[in-house]
């Protein structure tokens, strides 16, 4: 598996790909702690576009942020189709969803083991190098 580019955690590249979702106003914006769940990542980040051009552009705005904070995206796939957009930063995987797909997979459902990251209280809070509220 290949290793970070970046020096930031895993949970502060989740917090800020989730935080580059919001600033794009993507909905029901959901991060999903899997380390104790699964070996294949350590968090997902579930957004929802209300269409097809709006889930590209909040994939774009994620990889554009997380490539700024020297991680680079390794794999992406359905960016150009716009309906579930899969973005993996290895230790982060991002999907933006149009909403009726979204309902569809129901990932929040499959991966009902893994802990919600409690986002709420840090939107447009920035956070350190650790992930934590500054």
């Amino acid at each position: 598996m290949p290793k970070r580019s970046t020096s930031l955690p895993p949970i502060a590249l989740a917090r800020l790909a989730a935080q580059a979702c919001l600033d794009n106003k993507a909905t029901d914006v959901v991060v999903l702690d899997l380390k104790n769940v699964s070996d294949v990542t350590d968090f997902f980040v579930i957004a929802s576009g209300t269409s097809d051009t709006h889930v590209r552009s909040t994939a774009e705005r994620v990889m554009e942020e997380l490539d700024k904070a020297g991680s680079g995206v390794h794999h992406a796939e359905g960016v150009t189709q716009g309906r579930w957009v899969l973005l993996d930063f290895v230790d982060v995987v991002v999907h933006v969803f149009h909403p009726t797909l979204r309902q569809f997979y129901q990932l929040e459902r499959l991966w009902s083991d893994a802990e919600p990251v409690a986002l709420d209280r840090d939107v447009g809070q920035p956070v350190d190098q650790q992930g934590a509220l500054k």
